[in-house]
């Protein structure tokens, strides 16, 4: 794509998502240099230091062409959550629109890009041990342990949630008891959603049976680049507890490193894990207002084209205050 001549107006944001494998790196770094911008990563796991392979961060030529920030930020051992992660983020946005560069977010965790866009309410902070209490009774006494417990403390929050959502039960399980209010509660006391941007969603819809053919050719990629050699190389330095061993991919690899599953029987199952954790991306993302879909790849012509066209629009619209 040839640089456009046109400057983007501080106040534009252009935030790029959809499900994991369908080219959201492409499309922003295609972006980024047509339209002089710089990327500003949200993706959870890329924010680990030492996580390269089962990440698919950008690689390090790609992001020498384009300004990225919120890559590499966070030690394996720590965890950032949605909240510090909108208050970095929305630090970086202003930055990067003074420079006179147009600020994209891309990436697929949804709960961080709603963080960073609408905001969270004002719920309590973490709780280590009680987290491990409710993961250890939810082990001995089975998946639908933790709805129930939800459902006596608010109702209207464990109908919101799947029964078998354990981050999202124990959360919620979690700021009832802390807060001493039901979560639904504290929902309506209201956020604080960002300000001083004009958004601009654009989201990557490709064919699911053309998407899973990519997912299952990246989750098989990743382990012949050395996925199991990475995350040997992460236990030798962190111990096999750290929180990023949980995730997709990671996890499978964790599990053939110690001889729980085979090579195929892991790939397979990385891939597997991949394909459900992109349809529940893209039941989330659905939910996004005012998205402009794009029924393809972010790494094909025709798609760069419209979203390009789109945004120009949108810069233009912006300078003349419509």
């Amino acid at each position: 794509m040839e640089r456009t001549l046109i400057v983007p107006r501080p106040g534009l944001l252009l935030v790029i998502l959809g499900p994991t494998g369908s080219g959201k790196t492409a499309l922003s770094l295609a972006m980024a240099q047509s339209l002089g911008g710089e990327i500003v990563n949200c993706d959870s796991l890329a924010l680990y230091r030492g996580l390269e392979i089962g990440t698919a961060k950008p690689s390090p030529a790609e992001r020498t062409r384009v300004r990225h920030h919120l890559l590499d930020c966070v030690e394996p051992t720590a965890y950032i959550t949605a909240g510090e992660y909108a208050r970095r983020s929305r630090q970086l946005l202003p930055e990067i629109t003074r420079r006179g560069h147009l600020p994209i977010v891309a990436g697929g965790t949804g709960l961080y890009l709603r963080a960073l866009l609408d905001g969270l309410f004002a719920g309590p902070q973490r709780s280590e041990r009680l987290r491990q209490r409710l993961r250890s009774r939810a082990l001995g006494r089975g998946p639908q342990y933790l709805h129930r417990i939800c459902r006596k403390l608010d109702g209207a929050a464990a109908n919101k949630i799947h029964a078998h959502d354990a981050p999202k039960l124990i959360r919620a399980i979690e700021i009832c008891l802390t807060s001493r209010q039901k979560m639904t509660e504290l929902w309506k006391g209201g956020r604080t959603p960002l300000a001083g941007f004009r958004i601009l969603r654009i989201g990557l819809n490709p064919d699911r049976v053309k998407l899973y053919e990519r997912i299952n050719t990246r989750a098989a990629e990743m382990f012949a680049l050395g996925l199991a050699e990475e995350t040997a190389a992460l236990i030798e330095r962190y111990g096999d507890s750290i929180r990023p061993l949980s995730s997709l991919g990671y996890k499978q690899a964790l599990q053939l490193l110690r001889g729980e599953l085979t090579r195929d029987e892991a790939v397979a199952r990385a891939q597997q894990a991949h394909r459900n954790y992109a349809k529940r991306q893209m039941t989330w993302f659905r939910r996004e207002p005012e998205v402009l879909w794009l029924s393809g790849f972010g790494d094909e012509a025709t798609i760069q084209s419209t979203a390009l066209s789109r945004t120009q629009a949108e810069i233009l619209a912006s300078k003349n205050g419509s």
